[in-house]
């Protein structure tokens, strides 16, 4: 275990070096334009030498960020392990089995495994519950993937990529009670809510909300689930994905999706331990997928529905 530490201190020293090096090598070629501009210099000659250089830095990233490259970053070698909570909900899962490669998040995991040179078989899941996911010390896997929103104050202790899927909340009420045509900025303070420990969704609550009642707390999303349904609480939170799965899949009986918040900002980055050096390489392959349109065409494929949500004011 001393000697994995060992070589990943090693690799993310090396890492730092060669982004040392491309900050100067950005830094001459703007000085370079500068004067070419400068001087009266043609903008073609400016944009050649811009590309020239790109390509280069694009080629030695990439080679940095061959599998073989990445291999002593790995907790294991020879397989990216990836990590989810149990249970794994739709529509980021299906049917609790992350490894069959269907839901959002299996599928995103798989497409970034791919791009990094993992086949599906040296891929492996294993259990990590969120609220131990972003807590200090080191993990278990490679990556987490369990719509954990990046915070700053998260961020202090692990290591988070670039957005896999921007994110907005929902409200999930039962049918026929008062909050599901009483939801103003000013009814909704007067509501009892509850929600998972640690999560945005609570968070957004207190922070955007501000109920005049202190909002319950409960371990599982599950165990707010039970709470609604017993009416312990009038209505909670979470991502719109998982609120309309939730209320059309009978998850909790009677229950609605009474609307859509307005975006905050908040977006899902797999999440690392802090300062992992794979998160570069990470990185460069969701801008992949960004731009061949994989990303795109999962979301269109499994989180399509939630385009037409209500928007509700907090």
């Amino acid at each position: 275990m001393r000697q994995a530490e060992q070589k990943r201190q090693t690799r993310r020293l090396r890492r730092a070096a060669v982004s040392a090096t491309a900050a100067v090598a950005a830094v001459g070629l703007l000085a370079a334009c500068s004067s070419i501009s400068s001087s009266g210099g043609s903008a073609g000659s400016a944009s050649s030498g811009a590309t020239s250089s790109a390509s280069g830095g694009t080629a030695s990233a990439a080679a940095s960020c061959s599998n073989a490259a990445i291999q002593p970053d790995l907790y294991a070698k020879g397989q990216l392990t990836v990590a989810t909570d149990s249970p794994a909900y739709s529509p980021w899962f299906e049917n609790n089995q992350p490894a069959n490669g269907q839901g959002y998040e299996s599928a995103v995991a798989y497409a970034v495994a791919a791009t990094l040179g993992f086949s599906k078989s040296q891929v492996k899941w294993v259990v990590e519950p969120f609220d131990s996911s972003y807590a200090p010390g080191p993990k278990r896997f490679d990556f987490d993937i369990n719509e954990i929103s990046y915070s700053a104050q998260r961020a202090q202790a692990v290591s988070f990529s670039n957005s896999y899927y921007d994110v907005q909340q929902s409200l999930i009420a039962l049918k026929g009670s008062t909050i599901v045509t009483a939801h103003s900025p000013a009814d909704l303070k007067g509501y009892v809510f509850g929600d998972q420990i640690g999560t945005t969704s609570l968070a957004f609550i207190n922070s955007l909300i501000q109920p005049t009642q202190t909002p319950k707390v409960f371990d599982t999303l599950n165990d707010v689930a039970q709470a609604l349904a017993t009416k312990q609480i009038a209505a909670f939170v979470t991502d719109t994905p998982t609120a309309q799965y939730i209320t059309s899949s009978g998850e909790i009986p009677k229950s609605v999706m009474v609307g859509q918040f307005p975006s905050t900002g908040e977006h899902y980055g797999l999440l690392f331990s802090k300062g992992d050096p794979l998160v570069s390489c990470v990185n460069q392959a969701l801008a992949t997928l960004t731009s061949n349109g994989t990303l795109a065409a999962l979301q269109k494929k499994y989180l399509q529905v939630y385009l037409t949500v209500p928007a509700i004011k907090p």
